[in-house]
């Protein structure tokens, strides 16, 4: 199973130049909540942020990875708010 460190290298290592923040939420090491900016979302649509990071994972999501709650932005969105 997973933890929040093994997801939080997986984006970081798969997304370049991404940061990730990732905790499990439940304590129970398959529900995860996680942020993470990267220069690559930029020009894609929310639901494609979504798609490369869940890409990551393929069949685990679902399975030992039950849930994965995801808030993706791009470093410009962070330093407009």
């Amino acid at each position: 199973m997973p933890s929040a460190e093994d997801i939080k290298q997986r984006i970081e290592a798969a997304i370049d130049g991404a940061h990730a923040e990732v905790e499990d939420y439940t304590g129970g090491g398959d529900h995860f909540r996680a942020t993470v900016t990267a220069a690559a979302f930029e020009g894609c649509s929310r639901i494609e942020q979504h798609r490369l990071v869940y890409a990551i994972f393929g069949g685990e999501i679902g399975g030992p990875i039950h849930a994965l709650s995801l808030k993706t932005q791009t470093p410009s969105t962070i330093e407009t708010h």
